[in-house]
């Protein structure tokens, strides 16, 4: 997916949300900012997928703010979550088909994005998930697929929505697969690094280890020789969320997006109403 003109007042609502966590910021500072963001704007490059772009925004906000503008809103989003959890599972353990419901809230978890929303509709998001049809559903593909691999890998995509992941992980280890969950190397919008994975418990459940990269989604050039490894190694990836699905090359390697297409201009791309749910064979 190149990027379209419609991304850039994007680009810039993602700014103003970034220093919304940050109140109290002075207008010179705001300022400061918004010229450098509109500097990176003017150097887009179009035939790359938007995450390139909000990779090099997101850098300069936080190096400009000397800090994480999320910091905070991933915590309380975790724990928001957590407190879910128990409610989340029992649903999962009285289904007739357990991976279905747990891929199926997945999914639901994907919602929780500030890169685009300010509020979040978690309730009706897992409602929707569990009670509805879903735009694009490879399913029967998927519970076949991850019961007949022993490695898989497991693309993470936010706070909060890690919670969500931890309930499909932990249908997966039970046949006996062996799932390693992949984390950002350093804080980027509120995507999972290894203190949210610890803050709810994941460590307990698989492996998780570093993409050892910054950027929006999972920008191979820009990872670790260690993630590659695994990457290339692995039996199966599961992809959450769009900036993943935005930037992944899989290889040939089988590969499931589960998110839901929250952008104008991705859905357009993919001739789907905006909020469509996905589980999508690559």
């Amino acid at each position: 997916m190149d990027t379209k003109i419609e991304c850039f007042p994007c680009f810039l609502k993602q700014v103003v949300i970034a220093l919304q966590q940050v109140p109290g910021g002075a207008p010179d500072l705001h300022q400061r900012i918004f010229r450098e963001v509109l500097a990176i704007m003017q150097k887009a490059d179009i035939s790359r997928p938007p995450a390139y772009t909000t990779t090099f925004i997101h850098r300069a906000l936080r190096n400009i703010l000397g800090l994480d503008p999320f910091k905070k809103i991933k915590y309380d989003y975790n724990n928001l979550a957590m407190g879910l959890y128990p409610e989340l599972k029992k649903k999962i353990g009285t289904s007739k088909d357990p991976l279905w419901t747990a891929s199926r809230l997945a999914i639901a978890g994907n919602v929780i994005d500030f890169g685009i929303f300010t509020s979040i509709d978690m309730e009706g998001s897992i409602n929707r998930a569990l009670e509805s049809s879903i735009a694009v559903d490879d399913y029967v593909s998927f519970s076949k697929a991850v019961r007949e691999v022993d490695d898989i890998l497991y693309l993470l995509d936010n706070s909060g929505e890690i919670v969500f992941d931890r309930l499909l992980i932990e249908e997966l280890v039970l046949p006996g697969a062996r799932v390693t969950a992949v984390v950002k190397g350093s804080p980027v919008l509120n995507d999972v690094t290894f203190e949210d994975a610890v803050q709810v418990g994941l460590p307990e459940v698989c492996e998780v280890i570093s993409n050892g990269s910054d950027a929006i989604g999972t920008i191979m050039e820009w990872t670790s020789p260690e993630f590659q490894e695994a990457f290339g190694m692995s039996d199966l990836i599961i992809s959450k969320g769009q900036g993943n699905f935005e930037t992944l090359t899989s290889d040939g390697k089988k590969t499931y997006h589960l998110f839901q297409s929250k952008c104008d201009v991705l859905s357009k791309e993919l001739g789907l109403l905006p909020g469509a749910m996905l589980l999508k064979k690559s």
